[in-house]
């Protein structure tokens, strides 16, 4: 009786669960978002997921199914990206990435402030910019996230962090804290020559005045 009943049921839990093939088709967009990100530009971006898809399928057995496969082909891409970086240091232009990849089309202003945010994610350190997009993008928590960039959960949490505090900087119109900093230094010597200037020719009229003293 209970072998009868239990192949059933094991039955229908194997087939709540994805195919690896399926899985994958599924994901290939929000791979691609991603690869746009690290690349900033779409025919790399292509040519990214192409070769983490082809890597993936080759190493198909390693995957443990029932786990994260996101997190598992996100890593992969990262992996395929710093390995096509060692081969090649070409620098490519993020004004190529498609509006699709960070939000849905809007209107004029809207579109004004999406390009001037593409603009700032271009401008952000390479590993915050990885780390911003797996978190607010492709819905990775930060455990995953740190998986995927192998380094520690608080890493990624700081690099989350100083991502979205110096883009709120940026769209904002502020100077970055240390920029502020040695303004304000540069002001206070201004000021300290300035007062000594004065000083100095406030001593040489009193001496014009008496000579003698």
């Amino acid at each position: 009786m209970n072998s009868m009943t239990t192949k059933p049921i094991a039955a229908v839990a194997d087939a709540t669960i994805p195919s690896f093939h399926d899985q994958l088709v599924a994901l290939l967009p929000r791979l691609r978002v991603q690869a746009v990100s690290m690349t900033r530009n779409r025919a790399d971006a292509d040519d990214l997921v192409q070769a983490a898809v082809s890597n993936a399928l080759a190493a198909q057995h390693s995957f443990t199914p029932g786990t994260n496969f996101g997190a598992w082909m996100f890593r992969i891409l990262r992996n395929r990206f710093l390995s096509d970086i060692r081969r090649r240091r070409d620098t490519c232009d993020m004004d190529n990435a498609p509006a699709e990849a960070l939000a849905r089309p809007a209107a004029q202003e809207d579109s004004l402030a999406l390009r001037e945010l593409r603009r700032r994610l271009a401008d952000l350190p390479a590993d915050h910019r990885t780390a911003l997009m797996l978190v607010t993008v492709q819905g990775l928590s930060y455990e995953e996230a740190a998986e995927v960039m192998d380094c520690a959960v608080g890493t990624a949490k700081c690099r989350v962090f100083r991502a979205r505090r110096q883009l709120e900087a940026w769209l904002m119109g502020e100077q970055p804290t240390a920029r502020r900093g040695a303004g304000k230094a540069k002001a206070a010597e201004a000021t300290r020559r300035s007062e000594a200037q004065r000083a100095g020719r406030t001593t040489a009229e009193m001496r014009a005045m008496h000579p003698g003293s």
